[in-house]
């Protein structure tokens, strides 16, 4: 394996790890990392080839992947992109990390609701049941595509969707919750913002 100096570790994302994950295997040319990489997502996860090749170039610069050579065929000639050791080391790193879950501590449901509770705008149980219904209509959907996959050819999809309708009756469920503390919500006093000097502030000494 040809080996490159590595550069200064950068912050990558899913697809170029991804693309180190399917060259660990052999190395292989664009156009069949995009055809791998979709093939292994299930076809739930497009992905251009422009951003394969831009991909690339950017772990080729960071001493990661190395073209081994060029395949020939009937068609236009192909790069052929295999890994190098500390390619390898990165892949590893990747894998065996936690991915961070995002939490919603700035939602917008929730700030409406707030809204609703602190100016009398609208009614917070009316804030609270359109967010049911939409949430009701995503289960919905999400269970219709989980019906309808083929566990012999789509368990990656069907994981996923499992996964996206778990989320949803769970939100569905923090609704239930919110909904039955709306009065302890209501009568907590409101937080004070800090007082504010009055007046022009004072000019500094030059």
């Amino acid at each position: 394996m040809i080996e490159t100096p590595v550069r200064t570790k950068t912050e990558r994302g899913p697809v170029q790890c991804a693309l180190l994950a399917l060259l660990a295997e052999e190395p292989r040319h664009g156009y069949e990392l995009h055809d791998r990489f979709e093939a292994a997502l299930g076809g739930h996860w497009e992905l251009n080839t422009g951003q394969i090749y831009s991909s690339l170039e950017r772990l080729a610069r960071d001493g990661l992947v190395v073209e081994e050579g060029i395949e020939k065929g009937g068609g236009p000639d192909k790069r052929l992109w295999a890994l190098t050791a500390p390619g390898r080391a990165e892949l590893q790193t990747w894998l065996r990390s936690a991915v961070p879950r995002e939490y919603r501590l700035r939602d917008e449901f929730q700030l409406k609701l707030m809204l609703a509770v602190v100016t009398h705008a609208e009614r917070p149980q009316q804030v609270i049941q359109a967010q049911r219904r939409e949430l009701f209509r995503e289960l919905h959907t999400l269970t219709t595509q989980r019906n309808a996959a083929d566990p012999a050819r789509e368990l990656a999809r069907i994981v996923l969707l499992d996964s996206a309708i778990m989320h949803t009756e769970a939100e569905l469920r923090w609704l239930e919750m919110v909904e039955t503390r709306l009065d302890d919500i209501r009568e907590q006093p409101l937080l004070r913002p800090p007082p504010r000097p009055r007046g022009r502030p004072k000019k500094r000494d030059a």
